[in-house]
């Protein structure tokens, strides 16, 4: 049976998401205009430096819980890493529909409204209820598949 085009950007962001040297959870994620990839991204370390995978998790270590603190952290999550990789390669992204494998976190929210994106695609919700009423009060299409 032929995937319809939002079930085939998710299994490209869960194709990403295996890239990822994140040890708590693997997010991956698509962004989209025209249904064509723009950029990709998967949670892990900035490049040239240590991944998680190798050094051991920082929240782990100080018993953080899941969405609180993200600066405490190695790791870009996935949206942020799929916005940076467009802005580095000049490729806009504005008007484009966000795919990723799990709820954004309240930073990756603010991050896609001002990069333009319009519509959010995602799995999973993540404990962030800010993120969510900001996006609604800017006006994001969202859907939880």
């Amino acid at each position: 049976m032929r995937p319809d085009w939002d079930e085939y950007f998710m299994e490209m962001a869960e194709i990403a998401k295996t890239r990822s040297t994140c040890l708590r959870r693997k997010v991956g994620a698509v962004i989209v205009k025209n249904k064509r990839i723009l950029a990709t991204g998967y949670n892990g370390a900035p490049s040239g430096t240590a991944h998680c995978l190798d050094v051991g998790c920082i929240r782990e270590k100080q018993g953080i819980p899941s969405g609180e603190r993200h600066e405490l952290c190695r790791g870009l999550h996935a949206e942020q890493n799929a916005i940076i990789q467009a802005a580095y390669h000049g490729v806009s992204i504005e008007g484009a529909t966000l795919y990723t494998t799990l709820q954004p976190c309240i930073l990756c929210a603010k991050m896609a409204i001002n990069a333009g994106i319009k519509k959010i695609i995602f799995k999973g919700m993540y404990p962030d209820a800010l993120s969510m009423a900001m996006l609604e009060e800017a006006g994001m299409e969202l859907i939880c598949k």
